[in-house]
């Protein structure tokens, strides 16, 4: 029987951030949950047979926690070309049903889910991402539960009003938009840094009547089997997300040379979204349409001060920006623009801070900062330290230590040298390098900002000055598509910060908001006429 209501959605509100103050509730049930998982190591499969059962390929790999190597979670199953080609197929023979399913159902699907994260299943998400890619509990509390919750219900939100959009109609016509899926399956290459991201890549297109193939990150595997075991959980049929662990390439490889592939929905480096798009293009004439390309990659995000700014604020944001979740943030600030006057009380104060800031294991609740993913960002980062030893003033940290965990100190370098590679690659790690300028090169300054980097992802202007914040506004214009006054870079809020960049950072498609939804709908207009002519010579024939 169909239904003859006109469902709305229930108002989406942001998640409150939860304290996990010592004896909270909340400590409390998380400090369980990481004690359980480390406990009992899970085995993650495929997700990609017709009937929803698990695959298991016996290809094993252990997951480690970053900061304590001795600590084995799981072991995933890895897949590859021939997984890849079997998720393809069942995804295409769900879509037709998945198509099928009253908007309001697909939507119930993902509030489902998003209640779980947020509710009775937040410690167990929290304590994957915490253990899994070595985030703070508060970092892993903004991300896996408030940040996941809010894509999830925002995403309804957005879809309804893209629902509600219709074209007007003159007499004796009914003129209607339908938002049609895309025709074929959305790829969905997703981060380690988020567990919200992950989560939002797949199921974002999904909600729209898409069917998906998620490859996660390797070394975020934990936390993208919570989820989606929470995702089955709450009733999303076999088939609609598709979850293949194992080799990129080859993967890849499969998914992009497929006539039906759709979309690509991905975050990631530059360099492997930047080969997927030349992938696409080689591809172009076997496709069946011209697949939407969604791509948010990386950053090189940075703070600018005028004399005028507020040195404490400014510091704070250094401390925030450049080192929560060791700089592994598209978004972490990584150069700074330092006026002479304000630089020497800035340093000062940034130096007597950083020596307070705790590092180890995410389990102890007094650090401040894990350990980096893994090693090949370890061997990264250490070798940028190396090249501030070398080549430039390091103030603070600069060493690391990778006995128990992949462990590296937050950075502090000083630069003579805006084009330095310190000032224009992307590092991705805990490391800041400041330029410090002639208070009165104000304007020469703003250009520097604006030329030397590839990326426009996030960056942030500190000044009290009304004239120079607008001259500010207007010389970084394309710089950064995420702006931020008196503010540190980092910590978009869905719904009221919609994230992305463009030049090198993207596509600028804006996750967290409408605009990302429209680009996983085709829509088709229908054109009734109530009362169709029967007479084929017009009026002027006469």
């Amino acid at each position: 029987m169909s239904s003859l209501s006109s469902p709305k959605v229930p108002a989406p509100k942001n998640e409150p951030v939860l304290s996990y103050a010592p004896a909270s509730p909340e400590r409390v049930a998380l400090e369980r949950a990481l004690k359980e998982q480390a406990a009992n190591p899970v085995e993650v499969p495929l997700y990609i047979e017709p009937d929803g059962r698990p695959t298991h390929t016996g290809n094993l790999v252990d997951i480690r926690a970053p900061h304590d190597h001795s600590v084995v979670l799981g072991r995933v199953h890895r897949g590859g070309a021939a997984e890849a080609s079997v998720a393809i197929e069942t995804a295409l023979a769900a879509q037709r049903a998945w198509i099928d399913v009253p908007f309001e159902e697909r939507a119930a699907i993902f509030l489902r889910a998003a209640e779980l994260i947020s509710g009775r299943d937040r410690a167990r998400i929290l304590a994957a991402t915490m253990h899994g890619q070595s985030k703070t509990a508060h970092q892993a509390e903004i991300d896996a539960a408030c940040e996941l919750a809010d894509f999830l219900r925002f995403n309804v939100h957005f879809a309804e009003r893209i629902l509600a959009e219709q074209p007007a109609s003159d007499a004796g016509l009914w003129n209607r938009s339908e938002a049609r899926p895309l025709e074929g399956f959305v790829y969905a290459v997703t981060p380690f840094n988020f567990t919200a991201i992950a989560g939002n890549l797949p199921t974002a297109p999904a909600l729209l009547g898409n069917v998906v193939l998620w490859k996660p990150a390797d070394n975020a595997m934990l936390s993208a089997w919570h989820v989606m075991d929470i995702l089955r959980e709450c009733g999303l049929p076999p088939g609609v997300i598709t979850f293949v662990t194992g080799d990129p390439v080859e993967i890849s490889r499969v998914a992009m040379s497929h006539p039906m592939l759709a979309g690509i929905h991905f975050t990631g480096s530059t360099a492997v979204f930047q080969q997927l798009w030349k992938q696409t293009a080689d591809n172009l004439s076997r496709y069946r349409s011209y697949p939407r390309i969604v791509g948010e990659t990386g950053g090189k995000d940075f703070i600018v001060a005028h004399p005028s700014a507020d040195a404490t604020a400014l510091s704070t944001a250094i401390l925030r920006g450049g080192f929560e979740y060791q700089g592994q943030k598209c978004s972490a600030a990584s150069r700074a623009y330092l006026p002479r006057s304000l630089w020497p009380v800035v340093r000062d104060r940034l130096v007597a801070e950083m020596r307070t800031i705790k590092l180890g294991p995410v389990t102890d609740f007094a650090n401040f900062m894990g350990a980096v993913i893994d090693k090949k960002a370890f061997d990264r980062i250490t070798g940028y330290q190396k090249l501030a030893r070398d080549e430039h003033t390091v103030i603070a940290g600069g060493r690391s230590n990778p006995e128990n965990g992949w462990f590296v100190q937050p950075t502090l370098v000083e630069t003579k040298d805006p084009k330095s590679r310190l000032m224009t690659e992307e590092i991705f790690g805990p490391l800041v390098t400041a330029f410090v300028y002639d208070d009165a090169k104000w304007s020469e300054v703003l250009a520097l900002v604006d030329e030397t980097s590839p990326y426009a992802l996030t960056g942030a202007v500190f000044c009290r000055d009304t004239p120079a914040l607008l001259e500010a506004k207007r010389a970084l214009l394309f710089s950064a598509g995420n702006f931020y006054v008196n503010d540190k870079p980092t910590g978009a809020v869905v719904g009221q910060q919609p994230f992305g960049g463009a030049r090198a950072s993207g596509t600028n498609d804006k996750a967290g908001s409408l605009w990302n939804l429209v680009r996983w709908i085709s829509p088709r207009t229908v054109k009734e006429t109530l009362s169709p002519p029967h007479a084929w010579r017009y009026p002027f024939m006469g």
